[in-house]
C-alpha cells in the first residue's frame, strides 16, 4: 500500500471520528483541517458511504450521522493514550472540585475499553507523571456548581445567584452566564448582570447559593472571548519600555494587567497597557521588574511609583 492510500486510510479514519464526537461536521472545516480540497472530503465521504456507514448531508450545514447508528469503540494510539494520563494529572490538580468525580468516572469508563497492553501502559507510566501546584485551594461551599453554571449556558437559561463580594457583602443577582474561565489559581464566570445592565466577572467561589431559571437569556452573546475585556470601570492607558530578557517572565502576568499591544524597538519592547489599577495593583506588580522597566506614560503612574517606593524605603530603614 503507498503512501498516498496510508494517507487516505487515515484521513478518512480522522473524518469519521469527528463525525462520531460532532453533531454537525462542515466539509470546508475537514478540508482546513487536514489541508485538502472540498472536493476530496467529498471523496472521503461517499468512501465512507459506500462502506456502509449512514451518513446525513444537510444542505448548507454539513454531515452527519444517522441518529441511532452506533459505531465499536474507536482504538486509541499509545501517544494518545499518555496524553489521558497526562490530562488526568492535570485534572487532579487543577480543575474545580465540582468536575473531579465526573472526570474520574470519565476516565474508568475509557480504560474499560483500552485495549490489554494500553492499561499495563498506563500502570507502569501514572505514578512516574505529577504536577507540583503551589495555589491555594478554594473552599466552595456548592458540590456541583460549574456543572450547574455549564448547562445554564448550554440551555441558554439565566442563573440566580447569592454572591459574596470582596468586602464580604451578599447581594442576590440574576445573570445570564456566557462561559467560565480559569485564571490566577480561581475559577471565574463571565457574564451578564441583569441588575447592573453590564458584564461581570463572577468568582466561583464566592457563590454562596445557585439554582438554574427556565427564564431565557436575552440576547446572543457570542464566545467567552469576545467579552474577557468588557468591563464599565475606568481604565488608565499606561505605556512601558521593557528590556527583551526579562520577557519570558511576564508571560503569565501581562494579559491579566490589561496588555494590548507589544512592539518591538531597537532599546526594548514597547508594551501598552488599558488598565483598571492604576493606584494600587499595577504598581505594585510594577515593582517586581521595576529596574529593568522605562514608564513612557502617564506621568500619574510615575507619581505613585515614587510614594510606593518611598513607603517602602521608610518602613525598612
Amino acid at each position: 500500500m503507498n503512501d498516498h492510500y496510508l494517507k487516505k486510510l487515515d484521513r478518512v479514519t480522522a473524518i469519521l471520528t469527528q463525525l462520531q464526537s460532532k453533531p454537525i461536521v462542515r466539509a470546508q472545516d475537514l478540508a482546513e483541517k487536514f489541508e485538502v480540497s472540498i472536493r476530496t472530503i467529498y471523496r472521503d465521504v461517499k468512501t465512507l458511504e459506500n462502506a456502509g456507514i449512514p451518513i446525513v448531508g444537510e444542505a448548507g450545514s454539513g454531515y452527519s450521522l444517522m441518529d441511532g447508528y452506533k459505531l465499536p469503540p474507536v482504538m486509541f494510539t499509545k501517544e494518545e493514550v499518555l496524553s489521558f494520563i497526562t490530562a488526568e494529572k492535570l485534572m487532579q490538580k487543577f480543575s474545580h472540585e465540582s468536575l473531579g468525580n465526573h472526570y474520574k468516572t470519565a476516565m474508568e469508563k475509557l480504560r474499560s475499553v483500552l485495549r490489554n497492553s494500553d492499561k499495563n501502559l498506563i500502570q507502569n507510566i501514572e505514578n512516574q507523571i505529577d504536577i507540583f501546584d503551589y495555589s491555594p485551594k478554594s473552599d466552595d461551599s456548592i458540590k456541583n456548581v460549574i456543572p450547574i453554571i455549564l448547562e445554564s449556558i448550554a440551555e441558554k437559561k439565566q442563573l440566580s445567584i447569592e454572591y459574596q463580594s470582596v468586602g464580604a457583602q451578599v447581594s442576590n443577582r440574576t445573570i445570564e452566564a456566557i462561559g467560565i474561565f480559569y485564571e490566577f489559581t480561581y475559577w471565574y464566570i463571565m457574564a451578564f448582570c441583569t441588575l447592573r445592565k453590564d458584564f461581570r466577572q463572577f468568582r466561583v467561589d464566592r457563590i454562596l447559593k445557585i439554582s438554574k431559571t427556565e427564564v431565557s437569556f436575552s440576547q446572543e452573546y457570542g464566545k467567552i472571548n469576545d467579552h474577557r475585556r468588557i468591563t464599565s470601570k475606568t481604565t488608565t492607558k499606561v505605556k512601558l519600555l521593557v528590556d527583551k530578557k526579562i520577557m519570558g517572565y511576564l508571560i503569565n502576568s501581562k494579559s491579566y494587567y490589561g496588555l494590548i499591544e507589544e512592539k518591538e524597538t531597537d532599546q526594548g519592547i514597547e508594551m501598552t497597557f488599558e488598565t483598571e489599577w492604576i493606584d494600587e495593583g499595577f504598581p505594585r506588580w510594577l515593582i517586581t521588574f521595576a529596574d529593568y522597566a522605562t514608564i513612557l506614560e502617564p506621568e500619574l503612574l510615575k507619581t505613585k511609583m515614587k510614594n510606593l517606593i518611598t513607603k517602602i524605603a521608610k518602613d525598612f530603614k
